[in-house]
């Protein structure tokens, strides 16, 4: 009944072929559009205008320009409203302005009871199973229906490398899918080129592999008169460098001049993207009707209201003017938000613990490849003993994506809960609290091992004689450092995460729907192409509202990797470019055919990924100056060079010796002490022979090298700063070409709108007062009409000036659903917007 008096029409239907179903379709008849088309600031097309030249810096070729502005109904005649007037609102618009009135409408004869108003509420009591839009046709059958032409023009892999159609976007799913869409698109095609340096870059590598002299002096066995310490205690043994020289090959592939000139490149990147971005949201924004758009004061989430049911304070909300439960802060709402932030530092530590496992793992697959041999000859060595290094690094970093997957599933679910425990009043604060967790939990999770390879491994372990029998081994890199490892646990977490979403994303919804339609329809009574829209539409999944919060994580955590760590491996762009064009194609395919169609909503942007994708640019300038640093071989070479004019004996340099005979003593090898003498290990300390009190210290060439890097560190940040300043100084945050349309646009539209007044006023006053508007000498000689008239004028060249309109009438009480309502023979029932 509350809905039948706010102007909705239902129709039931029967129920379902015994099935216990009983479906509430809802219509929204003209009156009930335009009302609320006012109180919602649609924005709609107003009746065109010819003209002789076209809009500035427009593309379409059609001189007939349209424009829109916000529905009124005592000025309808400037909307170009066609005969059939029911066609002047779109679908999306209808189910927009139905789902406003759902989650208003109270269902409780006492209007000001908080408890008791909207369809979420009654969702979340399991009143009603389900309420959602109808998709427009059906896939199969409707081969001219707007969700087959999206099908076939955006959501078929063969349209990967075509434009999207965002404005068909736009108006089938609303504003709020189509930025995400935009983005997506935007920032894949901005990977284009950061993929075509990256690869460039590896090509260098490749090409220069060959006249690299550090890694020809260790595969040319010039250092094999002297042997390396062994790494762990009994099963290890003493080897030679030149073991090594596959690990030190592919180590310079990552680990070359390019990969300083392509660490600034993607930092000079991030924030050119960032700031074209803003170039192209602002173009979306006013080719959308989005510039003067303000959020609707939210109502009470149904989940905050249900947890606050036995409070008996309330509190007046003087913007909806109803009376909401009210609790203290410190009382309720301090203690679970301690609780959370508690709960978020003790997963932290877990995150570092699985670091630590894998550090565990790792020392013990080395110890386990690491086997005493007879003979030291390259020529008797194994394929796993020459491939040691890259097989424990490679299976280190599968196990670490395994417990990445299986604590990213945990920490979801506790992130949402402990979220829900917080009590945020509204989704907007919920959804802004819940981003906050996962990303600071997500970020621990994924990068943690990557930071602990680049920064923290080797670092703290000393010479050979600092660690004792009952350690496995020695945590410490390999002979070129660990860049080679970093950009393998690198490309195997990136990629091995893209493709277990891509899997979930994809399975998920499918067996979902699957399962449903079984439940629903146990015999296949009734041909599926023949089964009604709601009813084929109920069986698909549903579209929450932090669904697409968990697609815009994926690709900001994507966004990580490809600038965080990208020094490490320059390929990174290339394999988030590979995954984004079929990503946008899947995605599309999913929400067209695996999930119910969502509630159209309105958004000027991204909202708060923006502000994180920021940050993280911003993070990446700082962590790939210090991987160049502290990680790669490029300020020890340059070091050496510029000191010795050549990178011969560069490797020798970075050894140093250690006593042979104490090494076998202190680590039970069980070698022939009268064979040994001295071996080397990487690291920058005196030798056994030093002056008394200064054997295996660290040399003053060690604190030269440190006092270099850190000044590279400091140059590299200021001049990335810089450059980054300058060019959002440049980079303006609205096209001019933009800004120009944007005012010819305004000038137009008040022209519009005074021809449109003139129009009527004419047909209404007679031609006294054409004669007034015609010649501005008898302005002040004018009929009273024709005075009425030029106010009117006046009046509506001011309310454009100021990008308004005549204020909407006043909100009525929240209102009850607007949907299709579904009951079952346990009392349940099901409602289709």
């Amino acid at each position: 009944s509350n809905l039948r008096e706010e102007g909705l029409e239902l129709e039931y239907t029967d129920d379902v072929a015994g099935y216990g179903y009983v479906f509430c379709k809802i219509y929204t008849p003209w009156p009930v559009m335009c009302r609320y088309a006012e109180v919602m600031k649609l924005k709609m097309p107003m009746k065109t205008i010819q003209t002789s030249w076209k809009m500035l810096f427009d593309e379409d070729e059609d001189h007939a320009m349209r424009f829109t502005a916000a529905f009124s109904r005592d000025k309808d005649y400037l909307f170009d409203i066609p005969p059939q007037k029911e066609q002047f609102f779109s679908t999306a618009q209808r189910a927009q302005v139905v789902e406003f009135i759902l989650k208003r409408k109270s269902f409780s004869p006492n209007l000001n009871d908080a408890n008791e108003f909207g369809i979420s509420k009654l969702l979340n009591d399991n009143i009603y199973i389900a309420a959602y839009p109808l998709h427009e046709g059906k896939v199969n059958s409707d081969m001219r229906s707007p969700r087959r032409q999206l099908l076939e023009s955006w959501a078929s892999v063969s349209q990967a490398f075509k434009k999207q159609p965002l404005d068909e976007i736009r108006k089938y799913f609303g504003v709020k899918i189509a930025v995400y869409f935009a983005w997506l698109g935007f920032y894949t095609s901005m990977l284009i080129p950061a993929s075509i340096v990256g690869v460039l870059c590896f090509l260098f590598g490749s090409a220069t592999l060959d006249t690299d002299i550090p890694s020809r002096e260790v595969c040319n066995r010039t250092y094999d008169n002297i042997s390396l310490c062994p790494q762990c205690a009994h099963d290890c043994n003493f080897t030679k460098l030149s073991e090594s020289c596959a690990y030190t090959r592919t180590n310079y592939l990552f680990d070359n001049p390019a990969t300083v000139f392509f660490a600034i490149f993607m930092s000079l990147w991030a924030t050119v993207y960032l700031e074209m971005w803003k170039r192209y949201s602002a173009r979306i924004t006013y080719r959308w009707d989005l510039s003067n758009f303000d959020a609707v004061e939210e109502y009470p989430r149904p989940e905050y209201l249900a947890r606050l049911s036995n409070v008996t304070t309330k509190k007046l909300n003087v913007i909806t003017r109803m009376y909401e439960p009210y609790i203290p802060f410190w009382r309720r709402q301090l203690p679970y938000t301690i609780l959370s932030a508690s709960v978020v530092i003790f997963l932290i530590f877990v995150a570092l613990g699985a670091v630590m496992s894998v550090i565990v793992y790792r020392g013990s697959i080395r110890g386990a490849l690491s086997f005493k041999r007879e003979s030291n000859r390259v020529s008797e060595l194994t394929f796993i003993n020459k491939y040691s290094s890259i097989i424990t690094a490679s299976t280190a970093a599968c196990l670490n994506l395994i417990l990445i997957l299986i604590l990213n599933q945990i920490y979801s679910r506790i992130a949402y809960y402990l979220t829900e425990l917080e009590m945020p009043r509204t989704q907007t604060e919920f959804d802004n609290s819940l981003t906050l967790k996962m990303f600071v939990l997500q970020f621990i999770n994924y990068y943690s091992s990557l930071l602990y390879i680049a920064f923290f491994k080797g670092r703290f372990i000393g010479h050979p004689g600092e660690f004792n029998d009952e350690s496995l081994t020695q945590e410490e890199c390999g002979t070129g450092g660990c860049l080679l490892e970093l950009a393998i646990q690198l490309s195997i977490i990136m990629v091995g995460k893209q493709a277990f979403n891509a899997l979930i994303e994809m399975g998920t919804p499918v067996f979902k729907r699957f399962y449903k339609r079984w439940k629903y329809r146990k015999e296949d009574s009734i041909e599926t192409m023949n089964v009604p829209q709601w009813e084929d539409d109920y069986v698909l999944a549903n579209w929450g509202p932090t669904s697409l919060f968990y697609e815009y994580l994926e690709m900001v955590i994507q966004f990580g990797f490809v600038t965080i760590f990208v020094s490490a491996f320059p390929l990174a762009p290339l394999f988030a470019l590979i995954n984004n064009v079929f990503e946008i194609r899947l995605d599309a395919r999913k929400m067209i055919l695996a999930f119910k169609r969502p509630v159209a909503q309105r958004v000027k942007n991204i909202g708060i990924w923006y502000r994180i994708l920021d940050s993280i640019g911003k993070l990446s300038v700082i962590t790939n100056a210090l991987i160049i640093a502290f990680t790669t071989e490029f300020v020890p070479r340059l070091l050496y060079y510029i000191e010795n004019g050549n990178l011969h004996q560069y490797t020798n340099s970075t050894l140093s010796f250690f006593d042979a005979k104490r090494a076998n003593e202190h680590l039970k090898l069980g070698a022939d002490n009268d064979t040994l003498d001295n071996c080397v290990y990487a690291d920058y300390r005196e030798p056994p022979w030093a002056e008394p009190g200064r054997a295996y210290k660290l040399t003053a060439y060690y604190w030269r090298l440190l006092a270099v890097r850190l000044a590279f560190v400091v140059i590299f940040e200021n001049v990335i700063a810089s450059l980054t300043s300058l060019m959002r100084w440049v980079i303006p945050d609205v096209p001019q070409q933009l800004q120009q349309q944007m005012r010819q646009h305004a000038y137009l539209t008040n022209e519009l709108i005074m021809q449109q007044e003139y129009k009527r006023a004419k047909e209404l006053g007679g031609s006294h007062v054409a004669a007034a508007f015609a010649s501005r000498r008898n302005r002040q000689d004018t009929t009273v009409d024709g005075e009425q008239h030029v106010k009117r004028r006046i009046n509506a060249t001011t309310v454009i000036n100021a990008n308004s309109q005549p204020p909407p009438p006043p909100v009525p009480p929240p209102t009850a659903p607007n949907s299709t309502i579904v009951r079952d023979d346990d009392g349940e029932q099901v409602v289709d917007m």
